[in-house]
């Protein structure tokens, strides 16, 4: 089977997990995340961050959003553009548009100024600790075309689902940290029926809070 191929039946099977993942319990699986991640935004004394506004099997971080604005920091989120988006600043009202996914109006007040953390919603990661999302590769032409803005990417998932077998492209975006809702330091990889591992590891690059 071909990489390429490789990839798509991974995300598939990614994307079934996640969407039992999000059956059932999934507030409690957020709220465990999003208090880890925000502990360590305080920790890092985040100024600017790159949020997401969510599907619905992607973790809600709308809470954390409110949060953090309650707090006065600035955030920005993904404006569609083309292929790939542009951020502008959060604020209401919302509007949907493409895929389902939700927007704020049309603002030019990003310039290119520095992101301390941007923070990324995933479908899977593989060994090299580089992202499969939904297949539209808007994040990779972001990243691609603003990496040198980004101090930190941060990942996110309900559920991680991890392949250890590598089924990513050098283009595609790479972690620096993971949060989902359980947490390990020590490796142990568990096999599962599709074949991929799940795993919870730690490495100079990595950190991934995932029960094995």
């Amino acid at each position: 089977m071909k990489k390429e191929e490789r990839k798509k039946q991974f995300r598939t099977d990614c994307l079934k997990q996640l969407q039992n993942a999000s059956k059932r319990g999934k507030y409690g699986r957020d709220k465990k995340t999003l208090n880890k991640l925000y502990k360590y935004i305080k920790q890092s004394d985040v100024k600017k961050v790159m949020l997401y506004l969510p599907l619905k099997t992607e973790v809600n971080i709308y809470p954390l959003i409110q949060r953090l604005r309650k707090e006065r920091r600035m955030l920005y989120v993904p404006f569609m553009e083309g292929k790939s988006f542009r951020l502008v600043k959060y604020r209401l009202p919302l509007k949907e548009k493409r895929f389902g996914i939700k927007e704020p109006n049309d603002s030019k007040q990003f310039r290119n100024k520095k992101i301390d953390i941007a923070i990324v919603p995933i479908v899977g990661v593989d060994s090299t600790n580089r992202r499969v999302g939904f297949g539209k590769g808007m994040y990779d032409r972001f990243f691609e075309k603003h990496s040198e803005y980004i101090k930190q990417i941060v990942f996110v998932a309900r559920k991680l689902c991890y392949s250890k077998e590598v089924v990513t492209d050098h283009y595609d975006v790479k972690a620096d940290i993971i949060f989902t809702p359980k947490e390990r330091q020590r490796t142990r990889d568990v096999g599962n029926s599709s074949g991929y591992r799940r795993s919870s590891f730690r490495n100079n690059n990595l950190l991934c809070m995932v029960k094995g």
